[in-house]
């Protein structure tokens, strides 16, 4: 076996799953503490990517256009719980992904409308758009670096904030029982509007790491928000430590599946064969881990203890 190419897939397995953690975090934030399926949270995820491509183009530093962009992103989801959220909180699921899936197609509109039906590709400095070797043939682009670098610290921050801070203890007990929360004096619809634009800015920032990668383009939020579902429910809804888990595991299958999913095939069937079987049998492999995790362990990896 090529261990240094098994390193190196790796390396960009845990970079695919902590983008995955910065979109599943704020969606098990949203889901787990405040009930609410927020099918749209792909689409911020979306509206993330352009704000800071734009920005990107705009300042000519990406650096500073994530710092501007991110409290964007973050009162792009405080109007949203404001004005289309805090409405169905009291309804039932169904109603949630009806309204969410509604607002998928005004975003999607809005961002093809403002940006028109092309991608938009995200210059890096130079000083990102380069390589590093950690040793003799592996090879890893700087950029990626960065990107796991920023999601371990926001890793880190969430947990601080979640556990270990007023604002935390006050987002648990909201979550545990809001009406008490809300009869000893605290704002809940703030406190909870707060939290929905915490997880806007996860799902923001994440996209805004992910263009300068692929692109920003219309409906890139389709495909994230199905796997990021697939994270917070193998982690667990609600835990953060379960979505971090639970996104770094789904994204080193993903990964090494595609990467090596084919040489194996190639032990027991004809390279064509394999070549064609391979992609789609690694495409499989994280909803047949859901699938057999939901039967063990209906709750999830690491379900938040009851408090």
């Amino acid at each position: 076996m090529d261990y240094t190419l098994l390193f190196v897939q790796v390396i960009n397995g845990v970079q695919l799953g902590l983008l995955l953690f910065l979109v599943a975090s704020g969606l098990t934030l949203v889901f787990g503490i405040l009930d609410f399926v927020n099918l749209a949270h792909g689409s911020i995820y979306m509206i993330g990517a352009f704000v800071g491509a734009s920005l990107t183009f705009y300042l000519g530093n990406f650096l500073i256009a994530v710092a501007v962009a991110l409290p964007i992103t973050g009162l792009v989801g405080y109007a949203i719980e404001r004005l289309i959220a805090r409405n169905l909180y009291d309804k039932d699921h169904l109603d949630h992904v009806l309204g969410t899936f509604g607002l998928i197609l005004v975003l999607d509109t809005s961002a093809h409308l403002i940006w028109g039906p092309e991608g938009i590709s995200v210059p890096l400095p130079q000083w990102l758009d380069g390589q590093v070797e950690l040793f003799e043939g592996a090879v890893i682009p700087t950029f990626r670096l960065l990107i796991i670098a920023t999601g371990l610290a926001v890793a880190g921050g969430l947990v601080w904030l979640v556990n270990y801070t007023k604002i935390g203890m006050l987002i648990r007990a909201g979550a545990s029982n809001r009406t008490m929360v809300s009869a000893l004096g605290i704002d809940i619809k703030t406190l909870f509007a707060l939290v929905f634009a915490l997880g806007a800015m996860m799902a923001g920032l994440a996209g805004m790491l992910i263009s300068p990668i692929t692109e920003a383009s219309i409906g890139m939020g389709g495909q994230i928000i199905i796997t990021a579902f697939v994270v917070i429910i193998v982690g667990g809804i609600g835990s953060m430590k379960g979505a971090f888990i639970a996104a770094i595991l789904i994204g080193l299958i993903d990964t090494l599946g595609r990467a090596f999913l084919d040489s194996i095939f190639e032990l027991v069937m004809s390279e064509n064969a394999a070549e064609t079987a391979a992609p789609a049998v690694s495409a499989m492999m994280i909803y047949i881990l859901m699938a057999v995790v939901l039967a063990l362990k209906p709750q999830g990896l690491f379900p938040p203890k009851v408090r």
